[in-house]
């Protein structure tokens, strides 16, 4: 039996079990989503052992570990309940969706819950750590294995581990997992993006609990804890430190760099140092060709190999050039000046909230972006799976990363919040997991640190520890509102607009948002109304505003050197009808040819006079 299939019937035999321990198959087989309001077309491939059942950390791959996504057994708590050690709960849930959410089986509103379930460890992992990852939980999580609290994590938006090892039960043929959860949600001053108790206009539907993949993995006594891959275009290097877990003594770092199946290069080094790995004159990445190097390291002790995992890297510069002709300094990549074009995209959907039904969900949105004549998105106050940059990296989408709002909001013109000091370590917290996490992510070129205001405090500082952590990158030190002159670029958002801000010949020009052309399709919304920043009769209406727009917006990129414009937004998203697409993603609302074209900056499409054309089914 080959390695592959065996690892697949582990994860299976794992899944088996785990169902079985608390109601046998049967709540398998009547398991179904929470009527909600609005499906997408992927919610019919979701079943308990079929919940994201894909690789979750592409950029540090093993062959081992276990899938824990499924059902689990869950109950309400309330504040001082103790763990229900050795006891069933009352309901069900599938993990990884959030309790709110029509695919987690729940759909209630929440703020305290247990979770519970089994897991076995395969025989094959004798001797080794086993690690419990969690790809994210919303918001405070408390772990216990077998009774024994393993460890507790703050943080809605980054993955973290727990070594559950001493925590195991040999003995045991079944161990009992158990996490608490608490989500203040818009009570709170954590980070949490547009997550309200009470949903509406601008504001959504909150994700409580889990909602990325649990899993288990076995690692060695020391093994490769994370990589920090660092492209050296100038130099035509890739430098990659390797951070262990465990004793590194005597341990020496091997990085091998491929080319599809050829190996280019390699080099060698010490745990926690750099390894420069030099590639001659290396394939650059864009996204007109996304091409991505394999990458293979290995620790080796006297000579044997003790661990090793797999990764990848793309080569690609971003940087804001020297003022043109014009006294205008524009964004640069790989040493050329690049318009970036793309939407305001929230990550939400209709039946997973926070959580996309399917990996194929999460790669269309990407796909669909692209096919609308994009390449760039601004991923709008919220962090995704590791999956989704792994598609924007493979697909070739660039990414302004936003940092999730928490806090209250200010208003424009005012001066920063003063924060409590809880509240403002969270937030740098927060920032930097989020900074560290997704730093090896090619398609990820600028970090926005704040977004119009909401909880803006201490700006400079901000974005001068984000510069410092992350020089590779731009950094915005808000989008719309309240400029602080630091950072890499001048931030406006208008409506509809388009504008460009006034410059001040250091920094690039920035259009965060602007559009929010607003289209209702019936049989595809979340509620009967909805509302856009402006609304228009149809979608030959829609398509031609949306023209005249980009028309507008590149004679500000060519006349007063605007270097990034991003559109008010990829898909509806609850009341909120201002997409290009539909919340279920079943309908592009504009004309696809002559919205691209427009996004790309080519004209000839539009037409003088036209008919009126039905918006059009979506591609499958």
């Amino acid at each position: 039996m080959s390695t592959v299939m065996r690892l697949k019937l582990m994860h299976l035999a794992v899944a088996a079990t785990a169902v079985g321990w608390f109601a046998g198959t049967a709540v398998a087989a009547d398991w179904k989503p929470a009527d909600g309001p609005l499906r997408t077309r992927w919610a019919k491939d979701v079943k308990p052992d079929k919940a994201w059942p894909d690789y979750p950390r592409p950029q540090l791959r093993r062959d081992a570990w276990l899938n824990l996504n499924g059902l689990w057994q869950f109950a309400f708590a309330k504040q001082g309940d103790e763990p229900p050690t050795g006891k069933d709960l009352s309901e069900h849930i599938l993990v990884p969706y959030p309790v709110e959410s029509a695919l987690s089986g729940v759909m209630k509103p929440a703020e305290r819950v247990w979770y519970r379930r089994a897991f076995a460890v395969p025989k094959e992992w004798a001797g080794q750590r086993v690690l419990l990852h969690f790809g994210a939980v919303n918001w405070e999580s408390n772990v216990w294995i077998n009774g024994k609290k393993v460890g507790e994590h703050r943080g809605g938006y980054d993955p973290f581990t727990l070594d559950a090892t001493d925590a195991i039960d040999a003995d045991k043929a079944e161990q009992e997992l158990i996490v608490g959860v608490w989500n203040p949600i818009d009570e709170g001053t954590q980070p949490r993006g547009k997550q309200v108790k009470k949903p509406g206009g601008i504001f959504y539907t909150a994700s409580t609990g889990i909602w990325q993949t649990a899993w288990l993995e076995p690692v060695p006594q020391t093994s490769i804890d994370r990589l920090k891959i660092v492209p050296d275009v100038d130099g035509g290097k890739v430098r990659v430190t390797a951070l262990l877990r465990g004793n590194a003594d005597g341990v020496a770092v091997a990085v091998t760099a491929r080319d599809g199946d050829n190996e280019v290069a390699s080099a060698e080094g010490a745990p926690a140092a750099e390894v420069a790995v030099s590639l001659g004159k290396p394939k650059l990445w864009s996204p007109e060709d996304p091409s991505l190097y394999g990458l293979h390291v290995e620790l080796r002790q006297n000579g044997k190999k003790i661990d090793a995992v797999n990764s990848y890297f793309g080569m690609r510069k971003i940087e804001v050039g020297k003022p043109d002709a014009k006294g205008v300094p524009r964004i640069v990549l790989n040493g050329q000046p690049v318009f970036l074009r793309g939407p305001l995209d929230q990550g939400f959907w209709p039946d997973g909230l926070y959580t996309a039904p399917t990996d194929d969900a999460l790669k269309y949105d990407i796909e669909i972006t692209k096919k609308l004549g994009f390449n760039m998105t601004r991923k709008h106050v919220k962090v995704e799976p590791d999956r989704w940059y792994y598609w924007c990296d493979k697909l070739g989408l660039l990414v302004l990363q936003d940092m999730p709002a928490g806090d209250k909001g200010i208003g424009g013109g005012q001066p920063d919040l003063v924060r409590t000091p809880e509240s403002a370590k969270e937030y740098d917290t927060e920032l930097e997991r989020m900074v560290v996490s997704l730093y090896d992510h090619p398609s990820i070129i600028a970090w926005v640190v704040f977004n119009e205001g909401w909880g803006q405090f201490d700006t400079a500082r901000v974005v001068e520890w984000t510069k410092t952590a992350d020089p590779t990158r731009l950094v915005d030190d808000a989008s719309g509102w309240n400029d602080r002159k630091v950072g890499d670029v001048i931030d406006m958002h208008a409506y509809p607009g388009p504008g460009c801000p006034e410059g001040d010949g250091k920094r690039a020009l920035v259009l965060g948002e602007f559009g929010g052309l607003g289209l209702q399709i019936d049989g595809h919304t979340w509620e009967k109304k909805i509302w856009g920043y402006q609304g228009v009769k149809n979608s030959e209406d829609l398509t031609r505003k949306y023209e005249k727009l980009w028309q507008r917006t590149y004679e500000l990129k060519n006349d007063k050197g605007l270097s990034a414009a991003v559109y008010t937004q990829l898909t509806d998203v609850e009341t909120e009808g201002n997409g290009l697409v539909t919340y279920d993603r079943a309908v592009i609302k504009p004309d696809l040819a002559r919205a691209a074209a427009a996004a790309e900056g080519d004209f000839s499409r539009v037409p003088r006079a036209g008919a009126v054309e039905p918006a059009k089914p979506a591609e499958k």
